[in-house]
């Protein structure tokens, strides 16, 4: 394992995060204004990146709300728990992904790279989900517009830096999430095309798929909306 391990690095979009958690995304910043206990990271152009921690934090805070308590007891109560022990916050998203995975779950793999997108995607299929490659932006964007994926990952140097384009075709083209990967930090020029969340290469397997689990997950909040 590398460095791309650690949960407190930022990962996920606002955006992202609203959409996981069914939080409107400007509850999510009159809470980190209001509270200031759960703060993202900020891009170099100064977007917000929240970690896994994070999310799983705004979890606990939107389970104990729906339980009955106001907010401000529920950031007190989340408080509290990191102080003791932030093992101990009940979270259900730590649950196998294997478990609830749908056979119908498919990843697209936009890779430039084809021995990454064979790395990639035994670790995907491993988990249970169907695993499509690409290697070509034109490929890609047919399979979004006539069978579109429950979660895209692009590989941002695809074609000689063609993701970026592709990651706003998906954004136009309807909710599909999406994962930008690179061995360059281009999180503020993938957030602004419209991804979901944003991991730098090398990929470390675990984070990686929990990473695509989240967003599986967003994928179906987005299906019931629509």
């Amino acid at each position: 394992m590398d460095g791309n391990t650690d949960r407190t690095d930022g990962i996920y979009s606002i955006g992202a995060v609203a959409r996981m958690l069914g939080v409107p995304a400007q509850t999510l910043r009159a809470w980190e204004d209001r509270y200031q206990q759960i703060v993202p990271t900020r891009s170099g152009g100064g977007q917000r990146l929240y970690s896994r921690d994070q999310v799983d934090q705004l979890s606990f805070i939107r389970n104990q709300i729906e339980q009955g308590l106001q907010p401000a007891d529920a950031h007190r109560v989340l408080a509290q728990q990191r102080h003791e022990d932030a093992a101990s916050i009940p979270v259900e998203r730590h649950r196998s992904a294997r478990a609830g995975v749908d056979v119908a779950t498919t990843v697209l793999l936009a890779e430039r790279d084809p021995y990454a997108a064979e790395f990639a995607e035994y670790f995907l299929r491993t988990e249970g989900y169907v695993v499509r490659i690409v290697l070509e932006p034109a490929a890609a964007a047919e399979i979004l517009r006539n069978e579109p994926p429950s979660v895209l990952v692009v590989d941002l140097l695809i074609s000689g830096g063609s993701g970026l384009a592709l990651c706003r075709t998906a954004r136009d083209n309807g909710p599909v999430p999406v994962l930008a990967v690179s061995v360059v930090d281009s999180r503020d020029q993938a957030l602004a095309a419209g991804v979901e969340a944003f991991l730098l290469k090398p990929l470390d397997p675990l984070q990686f798929v929990s990473t695509v689990r989240d967003l599986v997950g967003t994928s179906a909040f987005l299906r019931q909306r629509s």
